[in-house]
């Protein structure tokens, strides 16, 4: 199909674009890696002047802000504390939030398994030594809510499923394909991989994702993976999208 369309001089299909009058950057998981985001954040500035004109700025924090690196209370606070009036802000939960706010809401349970999965850095981070939450997990709700400022449990609970820009849907980790965008599960959102990765399925939006680490943004037909492993390649990626263009920023710290 595609050959005989260019014979008979057919357009290509449209490339997917965010409304004009906006210039969007989405951010890969962060993972704690707040040495990597806030020159990051900088230099997403620094090209949003660059580049000029009059679009809105629109930054998208893809999930998995916290766990595995050293400072994932920095990186919220990094977040928190912004209160430019000329950023607007898209915050979207990972399984790595939806894991830390279980517990904070008293599911004891998924303990041990955070813990392994890059939550004993974050408790670091806030100051508690996590040694003791293996053998006695059920004391850590308690200990969470009192560790936590009052703001970055209010940031967290406050994080969105998925926010759709024009012909771009913002997820975490992708969508159940064959389901319409409205009738999507929030875990799916958060956790689904290999039925995701491996669809070819038309989505309607392209989906905007992170959560599957790739050694570079990969670019597909209906997806963009923009999750270059922060906390183990020390390459944090941004996604730039105006109009129908796209360009790529990133901060590393991996001796290239």
């Amino acid at each position: 199909m595609g050959r005989f369309r260019d014979l008979i001089g057919w357009p290509p299909p449209r490339r997917a674009a965010v409304p004009a009058g906006m210039r969007v950057y989405a951010i890969g998981d962060v993972h704690g890696r707040a040495d990597l985001l806030q020159p990051l954040l900088g230099w997403i500035a620094e090209d949003h002047a660059r580049r000029g004109g009059e679009a809105a700025l629109h930054i998208v924090a893809l999930g998995d802000l916290i766990d595995r690196g050293q400072a994932s209370a920095k990186v919220i606070e990094l977040f928190a504390a912004d209160t430019r009036s000329d950023v607007h802000y898209s915050f979207l939960s990972g399984n790595h939030e939806e894991m830390l706010l279980a517990i904070l809401d008293g599911e004891a349970e998924g303990v041990p398994d955070w813990l392994d999965h890059g939550g004993a850095e974050t408790l670091e981070s806030y100051g508690v030594d996590p040694a003791r939450f293996w053998d006695d997990p059920e004391a850590l709700p308690r200990v969470l809510r009192a560790a936590l400022p009052s703001r970055h449990i209010a940031f967290l609970r406050a994080m969105r499923d998925q926010v759709r820009i024009g012909d771009y849907l913002f997820v975490h980790a992708g969508i159940r394909p064959g389901v319409p965008i409205d009738e999507q599960e929030g875990r799916d959102l958060r956790w689904i991989r290999k039925e995701f990765l491996t669809s070819h399925v038309d989505h309607g939006p392209v989906v905007v994702h992170g959560h599957t680490i790739v050694p570079k943004v990969d670019y597909r037909r209906n997806r963009i993976a923009i999750d270059t492993g922060a906390y183990r390649t020390g390459r944090l990626t941004a996604l730039g999208l105006e109009g129908e263009a796209r360009w790529t920023l990133t901060s590393r710290l991996d001796g290239a």
